[in-house]
């Protein structure tokens, strides 16, 4: 599957904003999806330029900072590809951990099933009968081989949807 992936490096100004140098941030855009992180440098305004996202000038700084931010760009791509080659789910806020280095846990659809089962089974006598845990056993079993007919895999791997004031928890399983 292709995605629009955007990597755009900008100045944010706080509302306090007065003079001198300011934060410049880098925005992940993937698919019109936005996720915004800190680059940890900064840059006078008079010296940059929006169009290209980088510093103006030719003195040692500027090509310093132009430097760090390209190779910023260079990583940003490779963990694109990286995460393509091994079918993880590119979105923008997904890239934009991998970037930082905070891995996301990312469980499969078979793990979760388990787990509930677990916990249904320590239950089992106190909130439920026996006849509930088999039943989700028996749910657990069709679903690992309606996977395997369908699909030809043996788990999937889920990730929760970002949650939304009155919304509810929607998981999307990506095959």
């Amino acid at each position: 599957m292709r995605t629009n992936i955007n990597l755009l490096f900008y100045l944010k100004k706080r509302s306090t904003y007065r003079n001198g140098p300011v934060a410049i941030y880098l925005r992940f855009t993937v698919d019109g999806q936005r996720a915004e992180g800190s680059t940890g440098k900064t840059c006078d305004p008079s010296r940059w330029n929006t169009q290209t996202g980088r510093a103006i000038g030719t003195k040692e700084d500027v090509r310093t900072l132009n430097a760090y931010l390209d190779t910023l760009q260079a990583k940003a791509q490779e963990f694109h590809r990286w995460m393509t080659a091994n079918d993880e789910m590119v979105t923008a806020e997904s890239l934009k951990n991998r970037f930082i280095g905070k891995t996301e846990k990312v469980g499969t659809l078979v793990t979760v099933f388990k787990d509930h089962n677990q916990k249904m089974r320590s239950l089992v006598g106190q909130e439920f009968k026996k006849s509930t845990l088999q039943r989700y056993e028996t749910a657990l079993m069709h679903t690992k081989d309606f996977m395997q007919l369908q699909y030809n895999v043996s788990d999937v791997p889920i990730l929760p949807k970002k949650l939304k004031p009155g919304k509810y928890l929607i998981y999307r399983a990506s095959l």
